[in-house]
C-alpha cells in the first residue's frame, strides 16, 4: 500500500517523545495496521506513522498491514472489530494494549508513543 510508505519529510526530532516510546517497545510489541490507498484519511496519517516506526528502528516483522477495501471488508477486520480506517492495534502477547482510529484528535504516532508510555500499559 502506497500509504505505508514513511514520509520522508516527517521530522523524527521534533517527535522524539513518540519516537523513543516506541523504540523502548521494540521486540515488546507488535503492530496491526488497517487502511487503504483510496482512504483519504490513511493518506493524512499513516505516511507519519511509519515515519514514526522506521526512526524507532521498528522491525518491519513486527508490523502487520491489512489494506481493506471501499466496503470496509478485510482480513481482520472482524476478528479486530475494525469500522474505522486508518486504525492501529499494538499488541503484547497477543493483547490488545493501544488503539488508535481515524476519529483521534491526535497523530498516531504521537498518540501511540503517550499510550505505550502509560504504566499500566506496559507494566
Amino acid at each position: 500500500m502506497e500509504t505505508t510508505e514513511p514520509n520522508p519529510s516527517w521530522d523524527a526530532d521534533a517527535n522524539s517523545e513518540a519516537v523513543d516510546a516506541i523504540e523502548a517497545a521494540v521486540g515488546e510489541v507488535t503492530y496491526r495496521v488497517w487502511g487503504a490507498d483510496w482512504c483519504g484519511d490513511c493518506h493524512d496519517v499513516l505516511p507519519d506513522f511509519f515515519a514514526a516506526l522506521e526512526a524507532a528502528g521498528v522491525p518491519n516483522d513486527e508490523i502487520t498491514v491489512y489494506e481493506v477495501d471501499e466496503n470496509k471488508d478485510g482480513e481482520g477486520v472482524e476478528e479486530y472489530d475494525v469500522t474505522l480506517i486508518p486504525t492501529v492495534v499494538v499488541e503484547r502477547d497477543g493483547e490488545e494494549i493501544v488503539r488508535f482510529e481515524e476519529s483521534e484528535d491526535r497523530p498516531a504516532a504521537q498518540y501511540v508513543g503517550e499510550r505505550l508510555l502509560d504504566s499500566d500499559v506496559m507494566a
